[in-house]
Formats: structure tokens, sequence, C-alpha cells
């Protein structure tokens, strides 16, 4: 690789990784590059780890890249701890992100330590403040976004459908009796049943936001994927933009990737009260949020007027069947909710929850299954 250049090689190296069979496609290269941009080219293992952890897609993809790497670059790879056997589970995988010191390499640890360790490491870092991450870390933490367990809300139905219990359905228990000879040889029932109910994010991209919009963008993207039906979401912050679309995509970087072109006040500033109003008065006052669970995340900094937004969460109030406010300084030591914004929200709101780590976004995900 010439150093006058080093993109070429880096670029070369990513045909090479796809003609040993990885999925190298052009997100991945891009990603590649800029986590390149950010380590000490010197440095073999820096390169190393930026390309394992963007250009590899599974386990399986591991000892391909492995042999790639020392090809390419003539330098040895860090050494790999031993692979699991394929009856543990897929997330103990994510041991090999944890640190390996010089004294540990060439020891022979027992398997258990192994998954011990990988364990403490992601518990770790699911209590961690996503703000806080290293770019490492937040790899890390994209992947745990992916074990996440999703289960939608449910309403009761108003359609009725065979049951062994309920009231009885009196036209098949006649139909059947006038088969059988006028006998009630069986009785049959009908009872109301269940089905998810909607549940709509309003995710603020604003510039006090930033640290943690791209986690709650992924996290978006994971209830989409597990129920597209019936899930809605929308960043609020200069405007309102729908982007339900855009996170219905499989691949979460297609999905991040098209939502980042859709909305155009990333970073920007907060109007609260003017987007809500666009959000109720275009689409929540129309049916998505009737009766629907919609969760705000937002730090409450509103530089609108605040009168506007307590009306606006007045309104969505009455229509939506539960309203949480996450708003990830909540779980911080000593935390207030004295925003303009969200101090005159608060009187509509049914839990205000904090949401600055994956652990507390496994708790909001069960309170919108309680709701």
């Amino acid at each position: 690789m010439e150093a006058s250049d080093p993109v070429t090689g880096l670029v070369g190296f990513a045909a090479a990784l796809r003609a040993a069979g990885l999925p190298c496609d052009a997100h991945r290269v891009q990603a590649y590059l800029g986590a390149v941009r950010e380590v000490d080219l010197t440095e073999p293992s820096q390169l190393y780890w930026a390309g394992r952890l963007t250009l590899c897609a599974e386990p399986d993809d591991l000892p391909r890249y492995d042999d790639a790497f020392a090809a390419w670059f003539s330098a040895a790879p860090p050494r790999r701890a031993r692979p699991a056997p394929d009856r543990l589970p897929k997330p103990a995988t994510m041991a090999a992100l944890t640190e390996v010191t010089a004294g540990d390499e060439g020891t022979d640890r027992p398997e258990t330590d192994e998954l011990r360790v990988a364990a403490s490491s992601r518990e770790v870092l699911r209590h961690r403040d996503i703000s806080s991450l290293t770019a490492a870390e937040r790899e890390h933490l994209r992947l745990l976004f992916a074990t996440l367990r999703l289960d939608p809300p449910l309403r009761r139905s108003r359609r009725t459908r065979p049951s062994h219990t309920g009231r009885l359905d009196v036209p098949k228990v006649l139909r059947a009796m006038r088969s059988a000879g006028g006998e009630p040889v069986r009785l049959a029932h009908r009872d109301r049943g269940s089905r998810p109910r909607r549940v709509v994010l309003l995710v603020d991209v604003s510039g006090s936001m930033t640290p943690y919009a791209d986690a709650l963008l992924r996290f978006a993207h994971a209830v989409t994927r597990a129920a597209p039906a019936s899930t809605e979401v929308f960043t609020v912050g200069t405007r309102l933009t729908r982007l339900t679309r855009q996170l219905r995509h499989r691949d979460p970087v297609e999905a991040l990737t098209a939502a980042a072109r859709a909305v155009p006040d990333y970073a920007g500033g907060t109007r609260l009260g003017e987007t809500l109003r666009a959000f109720l008065d275009r689409w929540g006052q129309r049916g998505t949020a009737r009766r629907a669970v919609v969760v705000l995340f937002s730090d409450g900094w509103e530089r609108g007027d605040p009168s506007l937004l307590g009306e606006q969460m007045a309104r969505l109030a009455r229509l939506a069947h539960a309203v949480l406010w996450v708003n990830p300084h909540a779980g911080r030591a000593g935390y207030a909710p004295v925003q303009s914004g969200i101090a005159v929200a608060l009187p509509h709101v049914d839990r205000l929850l904090a949401g600055h780590s994956l652990a507390t976004l496994e708790e909001l995900l069960r309170e919108v299954r309680r709701a």
C-alpha cells in the first residue's frame, strides 16, 4: 500500500475480500474508510480491527478475513480466541470484541471463562451512556440491537373469531343441529381476538440530541422491522419528517442511509410545539395517534413557545392510548425535569423514562408492551 495514497490500497483490500466471498458492498467499504481515518495506519492491530468491525458480516467471515489481511498487508493479524462450538448461541461470538492484553496471548483459558468475560463486557456495555461510547463500542452496540426481543402491544379486536370460550355462536350451533336431526351434538363459541396496537415513535434529531440520535434511529429501525404494519416513525426538530418507509428496509445500514437522506433538519434547532402540531393535524387526528402508544424521544429543550407544546401534548393525550416521554438525561443522578418543554408536557405524559443506554431502551420496550 503506497503511503502517498492509502485509499487505493484500502479499496483494493476490500476488493480482495469480495473475491474471497465476503459481502463488502459500498456501504461497508464507506464505513471502513471512515473507521480507518480514526486510527493510526502504522499500527497493524488498529487497521485489522477497523476492517474486521466494518467489513465482516458474520462469524464465518472471520477466517477468510484473517487470511486476506495477512496476504494483503504482509503482517499476521492479532490472534483470535479459540472459536466456540456451534451449539453455543451466536451472541457469544461478541467476545472477540473484548480487549486482549499481551499477557493473555498464547494462553489456553477455559471456555467458560471466555464466555463469562464476553457476558460481563456485554452487560457493562448495556448500561453505559450511549453518548460516552467509543467508535468500537458503538459498533458493538449496533450488533446488540439485533438481540432485542420486540413484542408489539396488543389490543382487543372488534371482530370475533371461533374460540373454545366466549359467547355462544348460535347460527353455527343451529346449523350443526339441523345436520344432526335436531340434536345439539356440539356447542360452538366465538370471542374477540387480539391484534397489534399501533406504536408511534417521535424522535428528536435536534443539535442537543445528536449524541443519541443515531442509536435511537437504530432502535426505531428494530421496532419497525418487528412490527412493520403497526409502527410509525417520525423525526421532530425544526420540521416533521416521516421515516416509516425508509426504516422498513431489512438492512440497518440501508435503512439509516435512506433516513439520513430524508431528514433535512438533522442536528438543527428544536420546535417541538410546532412539529407536534403538524403531526397531529396531518397524521395524528386522522387516525395515526388514535388509541396508539406514542413514544416521544427528546431532552425537552424547546426554542419555540412552551405553551404551544403544552396545548399539543394535551391534544395528543386525548387521542392516544398512552404517551411515553423518553429523555436521555433522566437517567443521570440529580436530574430534574425543569426544561421549558418537558415541564409543560409532564402533566400529559403517562411515564417519563430514561433512554441513555441499551438497558433503558429494553425497559422502554417492556413499558410499551404493558401499555
